[in-house]
């Protein structure tokens, strides 16, 4: 009766037959036809920006509201760019 029951899949997914190797450079998880995954990379691409944005706007409020600080940070940073060497 062992012999009329069909062969149990492997759990494990083979990766050494069958499947082509990934090109270099890229992610695993990337893919370059759009699908399910392209609207979660233009959302996850959108909400980024939108941090990015609010992210400057707060250190732009931070250097107005503590004029001496942003004046020390600035001072600091051209110091480190005058001894930075090529």
């Amino acid at each position: 009766m062992a012999e009329d029951a069909p062969e149990k899949p492997d759990t494990k997914p083979d990766t050494t037959r069958g499947a082509p190797a990934p090109e270099p450079g890229s992610a695993p998880g990337s893919r370059t036809e759009p699908g399910p995954g392209a609207e979660e990379e233009a959302d996850r691409r959108r909400r980024r920006a939108q941090f990015l944005r609010e992210l400057n706007e707060a250190k732009e409020l931070r250097d107005r509201v503590q004029p001496r600080r942003a004046r020390a940070a600035r001072m600091r940073q051209q110091m480190r760019m005058r001894t930075f060497r090529w």
